[in-house]
């Protein structure tokens, strides 16, 4: 049995497994943070991942976004994500959304009815934005962010009366003290 080890665990068993299966988990961004969490995802037996990416797969970050490979410079990254995943699981059902999300679109996207969202956007307006619209939906939002040799985790949700993203961080920084990625660095394993 494929997740024989995870049925083994008495608050797991079965029945934890199949709940695996039938949930749907949101990935925003299929890079350096958005690549761990969807291969994990996937492996765990998560049945439905949605991935939101609008880049292409480029050599300078393979070193972090290791659901990519040279193989595929070039192409559209929530498309290769797609095809490492099923072939890491065939059970899972990879959602594709090769766009920038915006307003308009965060609609669309979240009527495909998610369980969570995980967010690894590399810069402030899409995270206030997913944040809100996970606000409005009542979604768990689970936020992770690096810098350098420093990375963060928090999960948000609302819904269960706990705080926001925006609650924590009313404001975004100014950009001079928020350096992207590609302008700071950023140690690949963090």
């Amino acid at each position: 049995m494929l997740f024989r080890s995870h049925t083994l665990i008495p608050e797991v068993g079965e029945e934890g497994q199949l709940k695996l299966l039938d949930s749907r988990v949101l990935l925003l961004g299929a890079g350096g943070l958005g690549s761990p969490s969807a291969l994990y995802l996937a492996a765990a037996g998560v049945g439905r991942l949605g991935i939101v990416d609008d880049d292409r797969v480029d050599a300078s970050n393979l070193q972090r976004q290791v659901l990519h490979s040279t193989g595929r410079l070039g192409e559209w990254k929530a498309e290769s994500a797609k095809r490492t995943l099923e072939e890491l699981n065939p059970d899972v059902e990879v959602v594709p959304y090769v766009e920038r999300l915006d307003a308009e679109e965060v609609e669309r996207i979240l009527a495909d009815g998610w369980d969570v969202i995980v967010d690894g956007a590399d810069n402030f307006p899409t995270r206030y934005l997913m944040n809100d619209a996970a606000v409005w939906h009542g979604i768990p939002l689970v936020h992770g962010s690096i810098y350098r040799f420093e990375g963060q985790v928090t999960v948000f949700d609302t819904a269960a009366g706990g705080p926001c993203y925006r609650c924590l961080f009313p404001l975004p920084p100014p950009p001079e003290l928020a350096p992207s990625c590609a302008e700071g660095g950023v140690l690949g394993v963090l």
